[in-house]
């Protein structure tokens, strides 16, 4: 018997992720219940959407497996961090969304604990665990940010600036709406946001207990160094 269908649509960005989007679509289904799926893809040419294609349900087959869910597929042209972001909102159907990098692999996600922090706060951002090569590595640079303990508005003294991290976000689709991520900029958008959220006399949370390993890519921007 399946449980109860989600509350929360999910949103993936991707961009030749053929390493590891199977990896994170079979972990969202693997912790969450019939989710919504929003792939918004940066004009890839490896085998991206033809591995994300095999998770889609199909109408006329039994839906009660959880191995297929409804997944939408959405390209982008001129992309950036908040306008791929933004344009994923708009398509979600569900009141809750969770943000995920699509080289993340959700380890631990609490769907009541989290709607009911969301009701006190903006976003709710996760505790990732940088993976290199299979090896967990030490969380220095970027990655000292994500400690053990819960944190309202956690300020960097690393960035001298409020931090968040979309790479595991939570926000409600009602706020994303209403304060829609900076289409205009190349990367940093969620600090960006949260800065200007707080200016606005919300509060947002780190929550420890949401989790995900963050894979290691050449590509990837929040990695300086290993070890």
């Amino acid at each position: 018997m399946v449980k109860k269908l989600s509350q929360f649509s999910i949103i993936i960005r991707t961009k030749n992720e053929e390493r590891w989007i199977g990896h994170a679509i079979q972990s969202v289904l693997d912790n969450i219940s019939k989710p919504e799926i929003i792939i918004v893809d940066n004009n890839s040419t490896d085998k991206t959407l033809e591995i994300v294609k095999h998770f889609v349900e199909d109408p006329l087959l039994d839906t009660k497996s959880k191995k297929y869910t409804n997944i939408k597929i959405i390209s982008i042209n001129n992309y950036s961090p908040g306008k791929s972001l933004n344009l994923g909102v708009k398509k979600c159907t569900r009141k809750y969304i969770l943000i995920l990098s699509a080289h993340c692999i959700l380890k631990n996600f609490n769907e009541k604990s989290l709607i009911s922090d969301l009701k006190n706060n903006v976003c709710v951002f996760g505790n990732q665990i940088p993976v290199w090569n299979g090896k967990k590595i030490s969380k220095r640079y970027i990655w000292s940010h994500f400690g053990e303990k819960k944190i309202k508005n956690l300020y960097s003294k690393l960035e001298n600036r409020y931090f968040l991290h979309n790479a595991l976000a939570a926000y409600t689709k009602k706020i994303l709406i209403k304060h829609p991520l900076n289409e205009n900029l190349t990367g940093k958008e969620d600090r960006y946001w949260a800065n200007k959220i707080v200016k606005l006399k919300y509060n947002y949370l780190y929550d420890p207990n949401l989790i995900a390993e963050h894979q290691y890519t050449e590509n990837g921007n929040t990695w300086k160094g290993i070890g």
